[in-house]
């Protein structure tokens, strides 16, 4: 049974970074694996390891730094989660999505989630970005959902609507900005998955039957969360890897951080000229 994590807690979380920080973040930003470095770009940065912050679940990927880090890009108050946590480390929906809780009570109403994906797509490469347009969310479907149990109506209803849960707004804001600074840009569906085994070539031709361009391990709990309270959401993939439909080809974690060591330049320019126009 998933555990519903009490109001007081994410209050008492929210409350404990704000005495730690001397600006009120904006926009809240999500790094997935091998992307930590745009957090470095921050001025006047204040970082909160994630083990200060009581109940906040931890990490256990390479690739995830792990810290909270405060700060002004590009003239906007942002907040970034320099690593993120995962459904295959163990943790439960609620868990998972408890920084999304609090980017919400410290008044965060637009969200940039980053990701390491594999590409479906045939016609994706290594290093490209892909702009999530929408998600399938198998994990969710099979009843692992971090709406399930007791509704925090202080957030939202009960049955939030999920037919706009990328923000339009900010689709065109990230189209205009990778046109503006000649980046290859993709679209597509990223499809959820639990992990952290790699996708089996049935499976992977199965999924790219039923219409996905990309799949991953994370994003889409986060996604519900935030769309849940009517935050804005803009998802951005990294493709690290291209599936193998044949099975001739073994995908591997380490290639995935080096892969996103590599698209991270055009991935700090995206999000910068979109921070420019919100």
């Amino acid at each position: 049974m998933t555990q519903l994590i009490p109001l007081a807690k994410i209050d008492e979380i929210t409350n404990f970074i704000r005495n730690k920080i001397n600006i009120q973040p904006k926009i809240g930003i999500i790094l997935g694996s091998g992307l930590g470095s745009l957090a470095d770009r921050l001025d006047n940065a204040t970082r909160i390891p994630y083990d200060q912050l009581p109940y906040w679940p931890i990490s256990t990927v390479v690739g995830h730094q792990g810290q909270l880090v405060v700060g002004s890009l590009e003239n906007q108050p942002v907040l970034i989660m320099q690593g993120r946590i995962h459904f295959y480390e163990g943790y439960d929906s609620t868990q998972i999505t408890l920084p999304i809780r609090v980017m919400q009570r410290l008044g965060i109403q637009e969200v940039i989630i980053t990701n390491a994906a594999g590409g479906i797509n045939q016609s994706f490469k290594v290093g490209d970005i892909m702009l999530i347009t929408d998600h399938i969310n198998f994990v969710g479907m099979a009843g692992n959902t971090p709406l399930r149990g007791s509704n925090l109506d202080e957030f939202g209803p009960r049955f939030p609507d999920m037919s706009q849960a990328y923000d339009r707004e900010l689709l065109s804001l990230a189209r205009q900005v990778a046109q503006e600074n000649e980046i290859v840009m993709r679209e597509g569906v990223y499809v959820y998955l639990a992990g952290p085994s790699f996708e089996t070539p049935a499976e992977l031709r199965f999924l790219q039957t039923i219409g996905c361009d990309a799949v991953g391990m994370s994003t889409v709990p986060e996604v519900i969360i935030a769309r849940h309270s009517g935050m804005r959401v803009l998802g951005l993939s990294s493709i690290t890897n291209i599936a193998s439909l044949d099975g001739n080809k073994a995908a591997d974690h380490e290639e995935v951080l080096e892969a996103g060591r590599h698209v991270v330049p055009n991935l700090i320019n995206l999000i910068r000229g979109i921070l420019r126009k919100i």
